[in-house]
């Protein structure tokens, strides 16, 4: 029997068991939210579901140790792989005091934490890009040897953010990643009204960097993708951009209803291709996974789970006076 995919990759058995148990416990923290929403327990959700695969293959391309992570608001299993927990992003959901991104100052999917590597997100879309490229300089200016990792979805890269941080990054050839997670909606608005090209990376070769298309579904190719574009970084070659193509199996947030602007056919067809059921497809056939064990993953995800929810909402919610803290200098 020859290799596998994930050994040609220089991927293990363990290995690919973790990149399946980081998805499925980002889908579940997910789902969960959304229960909570749906019972009045928590204010808002913004999803991964659909976009676990790009995520999860991405971050394990990097170095947890040297690398850093500038993510954008769907981004949990991105921020799971470093090493943030479900009892972290419960109690971010649930805007309680101990949530590491904000102290439950900010919404959910603003993933900030020193300790993770991960650089906090803004509330206006792609700021998170020129901070990666202005990173990526500082680390280059100290001699580090890091790269940074910075996502979007594709309606952000439309802004004015993305052309200025990629063409300065591609300039100064700065060890910046910049994969955008094509997800084919900017909340309503559909990618054909969105890019006159077809694909996002088309615009890489404007600033004389490699793009590249991968499917977003598959995390064995996104990680060979960033791994590639990683390496590249590490080498003095400057940045690289990848378009990581899914599906947003939810509506945009909590707040919006998608059958406005999108049929439920279309959405059904999209969920056949969910990357939890064919990967798991994949780790099946390949023999790493078997039935026991992924019933004992899933059973280990929902007691995790379960334990994070108890805490979260028993969890204290900051004080009132502590709302002026870090806006000002003290």
């Amino acid at each position: 029997m020859g290799e596998n995919r994930h050994e040609r990759l220089g991927l293990t058995d363990e290995n690919v068991l973790e990149m399946y148990k980081t998805m499925l416990l980002a889908r579940k923290i997910d789902e969960r939210m959304w229960l909570l929403n749906r019972a009045g327990k928590i204010p808002f959700v913004i999803s991964c579901q659909g976009q676990e695969a790009a995520q999860v293959g991405a971050a394990m391309a990097l170095d947890r140790e040297k690398d850093y992570v500038l993510p954008y608001y769907r981004d949990m299993g991105v921020v799971l792989w470093f090493g943030m927990t479900a009892r972290d992003l419960m109690l971010s959901g649930f805007a309680k005091a101990e949530d590491p991104s904000s102290g439950g100052r900010q919404m959910p999917g603003h993933f900030g934490g020193k300790k993770y590597h991960i650089v906090t997100g803004s509330s206006p879309v792609t700021t998170q890009v020129p901070h990666a490229v202005g990173m990526a300089l500082g680390g280059k200016l100290e001699g580090k040897d890091l790269v940074t990792f910075t996502t979007f979805g594709e309606g952000s890269s439309n802004q004015g953010d993305f052309h200025e941080g990629i063409n300065f990054a591609s300039v100064h050839k700065l060890p910046v990643i910049f994969m955008c997670e094509n997800n084919k909606y900017a909340i309503s608005v559909p990618i054909q009204k969105q890019l006159a090209c077809e694909n996002v990376s088309d615009r890489a070769v404007g600033y004389g960097i490699p793009g590249v298309t991968v499917d977003g579904n598959d995390p064995l190719a996104v990680y060979e993708a960033v791994k590639a574009a990683a390496d590249r970084g590490r080498r003095g070659e400057g940045p690289t951009l990848i378009e990581a193509v899914s599906y947003r199996l939810t509506p945009h947030s909590s707040d919006d209803d998608d059958r406005a602007y999108r049929t439920r056919e279309e959405v059904e067809e999209a969920k056949a291709k969910d990357s939890i059921f064919t990967f798991t497809k994949y780790l099946k056939e390949a023999g790493v996974l078997s039935d026991e064990y992924e019933k004992q993953c899933h059973e280990e995800i929902a007691a995790i789970i379960d334990e994070a929810t108890d805490y979260a909402e028993a969890a204290p919610y900051a004080d009132p006076e502590s709302a002026m803290r870090h806006v000002f200098a003290e």
